[in-house]
């Protein structure tokens, strides 16, 4: 046992980096368990245990004089092998959360192992295991096991049963790394990514601007008959990008941001970075995106609250008249003859699960009928006392759906 035992410390030293002294002491320690387990010592006892680093022979010592055991001999040998399985265990465990700690941030490849209420176990290449979490995955995505993935490190955690890696492919920096690879003027850092918005597995927002006059950030993102963007679409399953042009003059990123909508005007809060967008009636939609999803990630993208109004909405009869809108829209789009119809709160006690107290609180914010709430952002209307963000988008989709029928 002693010279392999000595054998087996220094293979394990050569192949998984544990020092020999390390697995001596830990050895060593075990030992004295064993010793005072096998000769029944008290507690106060001295009991020590040495081993030669030479031989590998192994000698304990109780009050000073040596113990000659059978017993002892036997389980120590035993208990060599259980510290030196356990040391093994232990080590594999701290390289794996070193190599996975300094990959949080970065792209790792893997195949769907396993399926657990919801999560996604993924088989990192035989080295550790991932989770994927519900939260963490896109809508658009269903995977099947044994199918290859590819996941954004979000984060490693120490469990007692080994490193917990956790994997995104909801995460926008996700987006981010698969521009980085794809594209080498960002790789090489003459294009840089300056904001990301993203709703996975519907719409993903991305800024760039080139530190080169010479090379243009969009044309770069985009590649040769948009190759580029087309590989991290078809990464993503059909999620939409939109690769914005960054603009340090915030009325151009703004109309950059709100694309496909055409953009007539913008106003300023450079205090509050608020910023009311007026459009045509006929771009309304479209600025205002699906359940106002363009909207909200053009704000996320800039880093303001973005008011989306029509040319109509703003203008009064005067106004109106003069620029050959009619008299109605510039009203609320409401007939002069059914203005009494019209409920005290411009038709916001429609609104599902909405109290006087909730339509106070609206009226008091500015959001006066069902079409200020259609075109408001959820940021905006969870500012009004009582109103989650949660509740503002339900309120925003209920006004649209009363609007549209």
């Amino acid at each position: 046992m002693s010279q392999e035992l000595l054998a087996i410390i220094e293979q394990l030293e050569r192949e998984k980096g544990i020092k020999k002294e390390v697995l001596l002491d830990a050895v060593q320690s075990a030992l004295v368990s064993a010793a005072r387990k096998v000769l029944d010592a008290e507690q106060e006892e001295d009991i020590k245990v040495e081993i030669d680093t030479k031989t590998g022979k192994i000698k304990a010592f109780r009050e000073g004089k040596e113990i000659d055991s059978i017993d002892f001999g036997r389980i120590a040998a035993s208990t060599a092998r259980q510290v030196i399985i356990q040391k093994i265990r232990e080590a594999e465990k701290e390289v794996i959360y070193s190599e996975f700690t300094g990959r949080v941030g970065e792209i790792v490849s893997g195949t769907v192992y396993r399926f657990e209420k919801g999560n996604i176990v993924v088989d990192l290449l035989g080295k550790a295991e991932g989770i994927l979490p519900k939260r963490e995955q896109s809508s658009r995505e269903e995977f099947k096991q044994g199918q290859r993935i590819r996941a954004y490190v979000v984060e490693v955690r120490k469990d007692t049963k080994g490193p917990q890696i956790i994997l995104s492919r909801a995460h926008p920096n996700m987006v981010k790394k698969f521009f980085e690879l794809e594209v080498p003027e960002i790789f090489d850092g003459i294009v840089e990514i300056k904001s990301i918005a993203r709703q996975a597995g519907e719409r993903t927002k991305i800024a760039v601007w080139s530190k080169n006059d010479k090379v243009d950030s969009v044309g770069a993102c985009v590649g040769m008959r948009g190759n580029r963007v087309r590989n991290i679409v078809n990464e993503l399953g059909g999620e939409k990008i939109d690769i914005v042009r960054y603009n340090d003059d915030i009325r151009e990123y703004a109309k950059a941001a709100l694309s496909p909508a055409k953009i007539s005007e913008i106003k300023l809060d450079k205090e509050n970075l608020k910023a009311q967008v007026i459009v045509d009636d006929d771009q309304l939609s479209l600025a205002i995106g699906k359940h106002g999803q363009n909207v909200r990630l053009a704000s996320k993208l800039i880093g303001w609250e973005l008011d989306i109004r029509t040319k109509s909405s703003l203008a009064g009869p005067v106004e109106a008249a003069q620029a050959g809108l009619p008299v109605e829209a510039a009203e609320g789009d409401v007939p002069a003859d059914a203005a009494e119809e019209l409920p005290a709160g411009g038709g916001l006690e429609e609104l599902p699960g909405v109290g006087d107290k909730t339509v106070a609180n609206l009226k008091d914010a500015g959001f006066l009928s069902l079409k200020d709430i259609a075109g408001a952002s959820p940021e905006a209307l969870v500012k009004v006392k009582g109103i989650g963000e949660k509740k503002a988008e339900k309120l925003i989709n209920d006004a649209r759906d009363l609007l549209d029928k």
